[in-house]
């Protein structure tokens, strides 16, 4: 299976420190060598990063971990390939535009017999089921808001019926964001962690590096990191339940189903 990564904040923020531990678990201290992406968000604009080389190899990657960029939204992705050749275009994020907005959507899992979803006018580009589903889920989107939403709790409930349906047909944990909301669905593993004030220390699982956030941040930063697997050794992750989704905004938790 593939690993995400995402991040809500309240102030623009970078994710170099869970980016690097994230990246060694593709090829180093996990299995996820068939390609990895990053998305950031910069107002109403998008800065997307993918290869499909291995991220403990990728010279892309490495740009990455070591140049702050600040987001205050961000999904990233690192894959073991199932349904899909090893390509550029098989690699998570995928990001398509709707209501003029750019949506960028990663899925760890696999699904079967999704050839019946119907994607409306939104084609995927690649092989995965996963892009399918999210081109089925920006359909979902389309037909029950055809102007756009006006309320994100109305949004939220629509994207909790599309990950039940889609878990119906498999294993499906997802995160998804416009730049201002990430939304997470669990289907078996996610796990989710807030920091603010008082700051501490924090120490990677997969990599021999420590973070004192409190020489990093101000004390009105808010940020939420969601991950497949924690990332982090002396902190307290939060255990997302199967069929449970979650809502962020400027990294407060909105919503929970």
């Amino acid at each position: 299976m593939c690993e995400l990564l995402g991040m809500s904040a309240n102030v623009p923020t970078d994710i170099c420190f869970s980016f690097t531990g994230l990246v060694q678990r593709g090829g180093v201290t996990g299995p996820h060598v068939d390609g990895w992406g990053i998305t950031f968000y910069e107002g109403k604009g998008c800065r997307s990063f993918k290869d499909p080389q291995p991220s403990c190899q990728s010279k892309i990657a490495e740009l990455v971990r070591e140049f702050p960029i600040k987001s205050k939204a961000v999904i990233s992705h690192i894959r073991q390939a199932n349904r899909g050749h090893v390509a550029l275009e098989n690699t998570h994020p995928f990001t398509r535009e709707l209501w003029g907005q750019n949506w960028t959507y990663a899925h760890n899992g696999q699904l079967s017999d999704y050839d019946a979803l119907d994607t409306g006018m939104f084609t995927p580009v690649g092989e995965t089921d996963s892009e399918l589903a999210f081109c089925w889920i920006l359909h979902q989107f389309q037909h029950e808001f055809p102007h756009g939403f006006t309320d994100v709790q109305q949004l939220f409930e629509l994207v909790h019926r599309c990950g039940k349906r889609l878990q119906e047909l498999g294993v499906f944990n997802m995160l998804l964001s416009n730049g201002d909301y990430v939304f997470a669905y669990c289907s078996n593993n996610l796990h989710w962690i807030t920091r603010k004030a008082p700051f501490g220390k924090a120490q990677l699982c997969d990599a021999d590096v420590t973070i004192d956030f409190q020489e990093e941040t101000t004390p009105n930063d808010v940020v939420t990191v969601i991950a497949t697997q924690p990332l982090t050794v002396n902190e307290q992750w939060h255990k997302m339940n199967s069929g449970d989704a979650v809502l962020f905004h400027d990294g407060v938790l909105l919503a929970q189903r």
